[in-house]
């Protein structure tokens, strides 16, 4: 079987995570780029509700990436998207009317509940804390406006 020239649905998720691998590289070198976490985590809830496996894997694989760029724990961020899904979505889409509102809050969701879903594994596994910066605002503003271009 051949594939269409037209249809370049398969090729290019896989370019994007190429270039997210680079630009995550370079995140981390860089402390004013911003990791992409809330934009990821935007991607992932899309593809759950598409049930699309492939972006889903795509966006695990890109999560691992960021995971051992930032040196946090293996699979957690996958695991508190996956929580975050299912237990504060629902809750978020119920109370809040306006989709820029609920985008904003899946930013907030994404940095700061996974910043405090880090200090609880902390605490159960006696692990070091993970410290937060400053500069977790100017991406939570950063990314808002990404997100809202998606």
């Amino acid at each position: 079987m051949q594939r269409s020239l037209t249809n370049k649905r398969v090729v290019k998720p896989f370019i994007y995570v190429v270039l997210f691998v680079l630009y995550s590289s370079l995140s981390s070198i860089y402390p004013f780029l911003p990791p992409l976490l809330g934009v990821l985590f935007v991607l992932f809830i899309r593809a759950q509700e598409k049930e699309d496996i492939l972006a889903l894997i795509l966006i695990f694989f890109s999560l691992l990436v960021f995971e051992a760029n930032h040196g946090y724990l293996f699979f957690s961020s996958i695991f508190y998207f996956y929580l975050a899904s299912k237990f504060l979505l629902p809750k978020v889409e119920q109370n809040f009317n306006c989709y820029s509102c609920i985008r904003i809050m899946y930013i907030l969701l994404a940095y700061i509940g996974y910043y405090l879903f880090l200090m609880l594994l902390a605490k159960i596994f006696l692990l070091p804390m993970q410290h937060i910066d400053y500069y977790i605002v100017y991406y939570i503003v950063i990314e808002f406006f990404l997100v809202s271009l998606l």
